[in-house]
């Protein structure tokens, strides 16, 4: 369907774009389901709200109770240009109606190459590049650390406190967080070094000092450490995302570049929550000019379909030899169609400035906000990834507990919003990026709502 089918809202969306709650969340259809679900599949995979969804589109989503709930979280950045875009739709269909599966490692075809293409294209960096397809922001992390190594001869891999990189063996190792990511786990993958991150409300002399020091701290670390020749990569997230949405201080980021030029070392971008226009640039590094040698991308790329791309330099990406990456998988032709799809959207509806737009409309509001409540400590974001850091008043202090609370409270009252952060005290936003303006005030409404009690 197209916005002018008669089918579709004035707003160009299918189902109403309204707040409704008509039983409690969960309501009792929702929760009859929870039990076959706690039934069938292990506690180890959590949810944050246990309501079944039945629909969604623009920015809500629907349950099994007839309940429209406020999407603040996309489905953790996937569903940026809207949940079953029709765009997106059409064209997997149209796949699907053709083939489903080929490998492209036996019988390739052109989508796969025309999203390499557009990789190539969009990412920064005016230099020649060569792309390929996975199945998940872990697995293109994990493929940007092998082919590092494999071009530079070298094994150490530097990240950051407070990073997060997925839960494969590998990727949970390079993540920071132990609970509930690494515990219990391990032993970790060798070679693996974290380093202090420039996080600008907690660096201990303030967040004007923060980017030159944090900076130079690392720098110092690698130096007495390791040693930068032995360095093949530095990995960081441009923003972090379960850190806490955490954006390193101004001056960090082309920092650590530099240092990585001069030392022959390759910087990754772990892109995956933060690109596909999430941010206002439709890659975060962008914001500060950073060009990394690697790109690591997911989530947003599909609307809702699992694919990721790893994309770097040529003369970097054509040192491995032929069958050292792949997968019967990556890059299945319906994915493929799904982000040529998503790249239409984005361009053609212009949802880089529709970001900045939301972070225009948000952050004033939360800064607000944290005005009349000592407990936000913190607010920070850009474009539509924004987040809010809860603390004990008058301190720095976590408060992990108040976080849940006014989590709670939000989805009590139609508003899916989730937490994250090392310390599991930030609220994060990240509402599709096609989410009409009237709902996202509705939204912050409702938050304002969630903390007055």
């Amino acid at each position: 369907m197209t916005s002018q089918d008669p089918a579709r809202t004035a707003s160009g969306t299918r189902l109403p774009q309204v707040r409704r709650v008509v039983t409690e969340i969960p309501g009792p259809r929702s929760q009859e389901l929870h039990k076959r679900r706690t039934a069938a599949v292990p506690p180890g995979v959590g949810s944050v709200l246990p309501v079944y969804v039945t629909d969604a589109d623009g920015g809500v989503v629907v349950d099994a109770d007839g309940n429209s709930l406020i999407d603040f979280g996309s489905g953790i950045a996937v569903t940026g240009v809207g949940n079953a875009n029709p765009r997106v739709a059409a064209r997997v269909k149209a796949q699907a109606d053709r083939f489903t599966h080929t490998c492209f490692m036996v019988a390739p075809y052109e989508s796969y190459v025309a999203v390499c293409e557009n990789l190539n294209r969009i990412t920064p960096g005016d230099h020649e590049k060569r792309s390929f397809l996975v199945n998940s922001g872990a697995e293109a992390v994990e493929n940007a650390v092998k082919i590092a190594r494999y071009a530079t001869g070298r094994d150490a891999i530097v990240v950051f406190d407070h990073g997060y990189h997925g839960r494969t063996l590998l990727t949970m190792t390079l993540t920071s967080k132990n609970m509930p990511y690494k515990h219990g786990f391990g032993p970790y993958a060798p070679e693996v070094y974290r380093m202090p991150l420039a996080y600008p409300f907690r660096w201990p002399t303030g967040p004007e000092n923060c980017g030159p020091e944090a900076a130079a701290q690392v720098v110092d670390q690698i130096g007495k450490q390791l040693g930068a020749t032995n360095v093949a990569a530095v990995l960081i997230e441009p923003i972090q995302g379960e850190g806490g949405f955490i954006e390193p201080a101004p001056g960090f980021l082309p920092a650590l570049a530099e240092f990585c030029r001069a030392n022959g070392i390759l910087f990754i971008a772990d892109e995956v929550q933060t690109g596909f226009a999430r941010t206002g640039d439709m890659f975060a590094c962008e914001h500060e000019g950073v060009v990394p040698d690697i790109v690591a991308t997911a989530k947003g790329i599909a609307g809702g379909l699992p694919l990721a791309g790893v994309t770097g330099r040529a003369d970097i990406m054509d040192k491995v030899h032929g069958g050292g990456l792949g997968g019967t998988y990556g890059g299945n032709p319906l994915a493929c169609e799904a982000a040529l799809a998503v790249l239409e959207e984005i361009e053609d509806g212009k949802l880089t400035e529709r970001a900045r737009r939301i972070g225009e409309i948000m952050l004033p509001r939360l800064r607000a906000l944290a005005g009349e409540h000592p407990a936000i400590g913190d607010v920070r974001g850009r474009g539509a990834m924004i987040a809010i850091e809860l603390v004990r008043p008058g301190t720095k202090e976590p408060d992990p507990e108040l976080t849940a609370r006014v989590a709670a409270r939000c989805h009590e009252r139609g508003l899916l919003v989730l937490t994250t952060g090392t310390y599991g005290n930030v609220l994060r936003f990240l509402p599709p990026l096609v989410i009409p303006e009237e709902l996202l005030v509705e939204g912050l409404d409702v938050l304002e709502e969630a903390f007055a009690g």
